[in-house]
């Protein structure tokens, strides 16, 4: 009823504003509303709102469409303490592009005629006091890209309609509310590149692994005590917890039945076996957390400890403190700095907004934005578990670990990604390096979340693989252990805001299979171009050496000619556009582009056709051909050194 009345008496305002200021617009008027519609304006916000103006767009916070007309595009009032309510009138400004009213008083419902703003690309409306669900028809606002309504007391179920929002490309965050219910799996359709955050509701059930929901990082739903299942670490309890109740039940002896006081004639009643199970689950946890809080706290207590004896002894970057800690037992975490230039603490590091993407089999790659400081990728490696779980073996995998992740800290080169820090304990290993927002070859030549609408012209990509080159020549000879990468493609090769060439991936195959079987261990330091390539599936094995193929390839030794092959198919990726199994006549797209070679077919039958345009750069597109056809020869001993082809690569000049 009040805000009826108050909507009633904002009308009778306007009308009699229609009075009083006949020369203000339609615009100014909708704007008036609001004004009677905020109770108090400490700060004196809205004082340049005047009805005896033609137009609103000398007032404080409104800004208007270019090129005259006084039509209203956006209205900012943050942090002002107005108190109040949101008109419905607000609908009659159509050309209104920006709403942003966060961190003020305002109350009641977001009104429904505000779908009407066919314009709307941005609507902030976060630290309010606004109630109420979210309107119904949120699904009209075609335009809307970021969508802010956090720290609201908004309740209901999540519209599905929110993911149905055509240009939604920033932010859609509906934290901190009083939302209920299960995520839509509508939400699966929201775009990757979008940054979510449901956390600080009262959402249930499991979340959807369908679609974008998948690549989402645990901060997008925290704090909803009810949700279960990835990427948090809450298992959901219908599939995995009603197949231990028999079993639990099966095992208790007759004390334990007795003491629950199941009477012997009613044991077809299936209430008092679940509770039977649950009173020796809830027993067998509690001894369990028990103990882990005891081990814990008395890992804490030595870290303690060792942290005030190695003040002066250690200037090492790591959660134990001192080397002495870092050679300990199985117990240790390692958290090492390997850039000195990296500043950022642990704590910090996870407790952070982490977004994934990208997976694969050797692990997880988030993207995690921290409080201040620019945004960093993270690696969360997945490791095989060996079965011995003895002290002695993981005091060696914690070794072996930290043998290779500074073996990848000291490859520092400009086109090479470099490892920022890396963290180890028993059940966690994370590798950090810097977050290159362009993503990678890949998705610039065939598309992806991070991929431009334009090609990519023919000097850039010239650009990007003499890169790579270079990258990779480095790592074959900055050391004496002649490393070999192992895992080339177009997808390990990211871009950074200039689009340069940064090879990733190195070490991982070593770091992966560090803790599996001994057997594998022995191999790790030069596992990689089959083993990765084999294992991806799909088009990785295009990446392979023919030699790697072979019976027995797939656990033979990575070799330096194997990563020359694989460069090779990435460079006619680069000059065909083609996928590398993209030939044509089934064949994959090395064998493909041979036999139009050797049959002289046209140039432009083989080369991207987004490139014919470029005539100026025929020349170099065929210098590109004829070395990535040196680097894929079926024989090994003709490939050349990568260093080579790192040469003949920057002889073509852009």
């Amino acid at each position: 009823m009040a805000a009826a009345a108050r909507a009633a008496a904002v009308a009778v305002v306007v009308v009699l504003g229609l009075e009083v200021a006949a020369a203000l617009n339609t615009d100014g008027l909708a704007l008036l509303a609001l004004k009677f519609a905020v109770s108090e304006d400490p700060n004196g916000a809205l004082s340049t709102w005047r009805d005896a103006d033609n137009d609103p767009c000398g007032w404080s916070g409104v800004t208007c469409v270019d090129g005259g007309g006084g039509r209203v595009a956006g209205v900012e009032l943050a942090n002002f303490s107005l108190a109040g309510y949101l008109p419905s009138e607000l609908s009659l400004l159509s050309e209104l592009v920006t709403l942003s009213l966060p961190y003020n008083q305002l109350a009641g419902q977001i009104p429904v005629a505000i779908t009407a703003l066919q314009k709307l690309a941005a609507l902030d409306l976060a630290h309010n006091l606004l109630s109420g669900q979210v309107p119904a028809g949120i699904g009209r606002l075609v335009s809307l890209s970021r969508l802010d309504l956090s720290s609201n007391q908004l309740n209901g179920s999540l519209p599905p309609a929110i993911a149905g929002l055509p240009r939604l490309s920033g932010v859609l965050n509906l934290s901190y509310n009083h939302f209920t219910g299960g995520i839509p799996p509508e939400f699966g359709g929201i775009p990757v590149a979008v940054s979510l955050d449901l956390r600080g509701n009262d959402l249930a059930g499991e979340i959807p692994q369908v679609g974008s929901l998948v690549n989402q990082g645990p901060t997008a739903f925290d704090d909803n005590p009810r949700l279960c299942g990835f990427p948090l670490k809450v298992e959901c309890a219908g599939e995995k917890e009603d197949p231990r109740i028999p079993e639990a039940n099966g095992g208790m002896n007759p004390g334990a039945a007795a003491a629950v006081g199941r009477p012997p004639r009613r044991r077809s009643s299936p209430t008092v076996p679940v509770l039977a199970a649950i009173v020796v689950v809830a027993i067998v946890a509690g001894v369990i957390l028990q103990w882990q809080c005891r081990r814990r706290c008395a890992a804490a207590t030595a870290r303690d400890e060792e942290k005030e004896s190695a003040k002066d002894k250690s200037g090492a970057v790591t959660l134990a403190g001192s080397e002495e800690r870092r050679s300990g037992g199985e117990e240790g975490e390692v958290f090492v700095a390997v850039d000195d230039g990296f500043g950022m603490e642990l704590e910090e590091l996870l407790r952070a907004s982490a977004f994934v993407v990208g997976k694969s089999r050797g692990g997880i790659v988030y993207r995690v934005v921290p409080g201040h400081g620019p945004a960093v990728a993270v690696r969360r490696l997945s490791e095989p578990d060996d079965g011995d779980g003895g002290s002695d073996s993981g005091w060696r995998r914690r070794r072996a670990f930290e043998t290779e992740a500074a073996a990848i800290g000291r490859a520092r080169h400009p086109n090479v990604a470099r490892l920022r820090a890396y963290y180890y304990a028993p059940d966690e290993k994370l590798l950090i390096y810097d977050y290159l927002s362009n993503g990678s070859l890949h998705s610039a030549l065939h598309g992806g979340p991070t991929a431009s609408p334009t090609p990519l012209p023919w000097s850039m990509r010239l650009s990007i693989v003499q890169g790579a080159a270079r990258g990779l020549a480095y790592l074959h000879e900055c050391s004496p252990r002649r490393y070999v990468h192992g895992c080339i493609k177009s997808s390990k090769i990211l871009l950074d805001d200039e689009l340069r060439a940064h090879v990733s991936g190195f070490g991982l195959a070593r770091l992966v299979a560090g803790g599996a079987h001994k057997a594998a261990a022995a191999q790790s330091k030069k596992l990689g171009g089959a083993a990765c390539a084999l294992r991806g599936g799909g088009g990785a094995l295009a990446y392979v050496a023919p030699e790697l193929r072979t019976p027995g390839g797939a656990a033979a030794a990575a070799t330096q000619k194997g990563d020359v092959f694989a460069l090779g198919v990435v460079l006619l990726e680069a000059v065909t556009g083609r996928e590398p199994t993209e030939g044509e006549g089934g064949l994959e797209l090395e064998a493909w582009v041979r036999r139009a070679f050797k049959e002289e077919r046209p140039l432009s039958e083989v080369v991207d056709p987004t490139l014919l345009g470029e005539v100026h750069a025929k020349k170099q597109v065929l210098a590109v051909f004829h070395v990535a056809l040196g680097c894929t020869e079926p024989d090994a001993e003709l490939r050349p050194r990568m260093r080579a082809v790192a040469e003949s690569l920057d002889r073509i000049n852009a």
